[in-house]
């Protein structure tokens, strides 16, 4: 009799650990709609551990989006930017503990009207679940979680370092010029090497006129600029050495820039490059303090839109 019961209790068991697995294998498959691609879709909050969902949150809608750009599996995490879908089976779940599994999944491109993407190899990926006050949810992806968190950490410490710049060039370059309403530093960066930075740094003072900033002073200031680090979030500038003027340009560039004279040269020689990067930050600028203007306008020329 106690023979017989063991036996029951142990097909039991094996039951219930096939359900189990049957169970994980369904909601890893219903949490594939929610690895972020392109977007992180608001309703994804329900799907994902509040750390994992606010790490993306930041990636995806608190950091200035041609930054992420330049690291393309901050947006693209499976599909990639060639206009395909993603198209999901969960080839196993292997629980490492009894709140935390990880899922293997294969995923096929395929494109909008249903037929795959041939030249496309099937891939594999990890996708990491965490049970949190009894429902599965997704903790990670193929590790990226912690991609993204360094990299939002590098990214706060370069806003940091381009705050101390501009503060710099408004204060102690901008009051060199004829001031207007608004001051806006434009700071096109040649290169970074611990705590110096080489670049082409702009001043532009504006006057404001209906929805349209009018400059009526301004310059470029190229050089290398020392910062140090006064807490743990903020630095400041402690010198700047200029590229002088006259006949002294030239040999003081060369002098100043070394090795990335000509990054300098060609960025600072490129007016097209140099009025596109003005348009960009300025416009930055104007959003995240929240103004209202929509174009600005140099003296003599047509007003150029900032959006």
């Amino acid at each position: 009799m106690k023979k017989h019961l063991l036996i029951v209790v142990s097909l039991l068991l094996t039951a219930a650990c096939t359900d189990t697995q049957k169970q994980l294998q369904q909601r890893a498959f219903e949490l594939c709609g929610y690895i972020p691609d392109h977007e992180l879709l608001e309703k994804s909050r329900d799907y994902l551990t509040t750390d994992f969902y606010t790490v993306l949150d930041t990636m995806f809608n608190h950091l200035p989006s041609h930054e992420a750009m330049d690291h393309e599996w901050l947006y693209y995490f499976v599909t990639g930017n060639g206009g395909t879908i993603a198209d999901y089976e969960v080839v196993k779940v292997d629980k490492t503990d009894p709140t935390h599994a990880i899922a293997t999944i294969s995923v096929r491109q395929m494109w909008e009207d249903g037929s795959f993407d041939e030249e496309t190899d099937i891939e594999e990926h990890q996708l990491y679940m965490e049970k949190v006050d009894g429902q599965w949810l997704m903790s990670d992806f193929d590790g990226h979680k912690e991609h993204c968190i360094q990299y939002i950490a590098n990214n706060r410490q370069e806003q940091a370092i381009r705050l101390a710049i501009s503060d710099y060039l408004v204060s102690e370059i901008g009051s060199q010029y004829r001031q207007g309403q608004i001051c806006v530093p434009i700071l096109m960066i040649v290169n970074e090497e611990n705590d110096q930075v080489w670049g082409d740094f702009w001043v532009f003072w504006y006057n404001v006129s209906a929805d349209t900033l009018k400059c009526i002073s301004g310059g470029n200031h190229p050089g290398l600029m020392t910062l140090d680090k006064t807490d743990s979030n903020s630095y400041k500038v402690t010198s700047f050495v200029q590229v002088a003027d006259g006949s002294d340009n030239l040999p003081s560039a060369k002098r100043i820039f070394r090795d990335h004279f000509d990054i300098y040269q060609n960025m600072s020689s490129n007016q097209n490059v140099r009025e596109a990067v003005r348009r960009e930050q300025l416009s930055e600028y104007v959003q995240s303090h929240n103004l209202p203007y929509r174009y600005y306008q140099d003296y003599g020329w047509p007003a150029v839109p900032l959006f």
